[in-house]
């Protein structure tokens, strides 16, 4: 086994230097490469030749480290990490700011929601966003005044703010 093995290192490192582009890394999977097909040296086939079953460890072993690392975070150690890089500001906060949001959209009546879309997410103008809606610019105004009157309102925090004023009309 050893007199099998022992020729295919320089090969090995080789490869691993090419698939991992670090010498230590490099050294540490052709370590555990090593490892491996000693301790599994039972399980190849009669036959087969040994420097692709090496060969074939080494690489699903990268493979697997390769795929590790792109889902882990970079590893940095505590003396070399700048403080500030430990705080983080809480994600779910904006997560339910983001919903309330999209709830709010949802209450408002079709032509100020699709003005407020149009100018705000979209970047439309506002002669655009008329031409596009087929109204005057001065509608497209108002409208866009009151979805953004209504939405700050729907999105405040008082409840009582939320509540649409009552609108007054004379009756003849």
């Amino acid at each position: 086994m050893v007199r099998l093995i022992e020729p295919l290192i320089p090969a090995l490192r080789r490869y691993a230097r090419a698939l991992m582009r670090e010498r230590t890394a490099a050294d540490d999977l052709v370590q555990d490469c090593l490892e491996r097909a000693i301790s599994r040296w039972h399980q190849r086939r009669p036959g087969e030749d040994p420097r692709a079953w090496i060969f074939t460890i080494l690489h699903n072993l990268a493979m697997t480290r390769l795929r590790r690392s792109t889902q882990r975070p970079i590893h940095i150690g505590l003396d070399d990490a700048d403080p500030a890089s430990f705080a983080s500001a809480a994600r779910q906060e904006d997560g339910l700011r983001c919903q309330d949001l999209v709830n709010a959209l949802a209450q408002l009546p079709d032509e100020q929601r699709t003005v407020l879309l149009l100018v705000t997410v979209e970047e439309l103008s506002y002669a655009d966003a008329a031409q596009v809606l087929g109204v005057p610019i001065g509608t497209v105004m108002s409208r866009l005044s009151r979805a953004r009157e209504r939405l700050a309102r729907l999105m405040s925090a008082d409840p009582r703010a939320a509540r649409p004023s009552p609108h007054l009309r004379s009756v003849k």
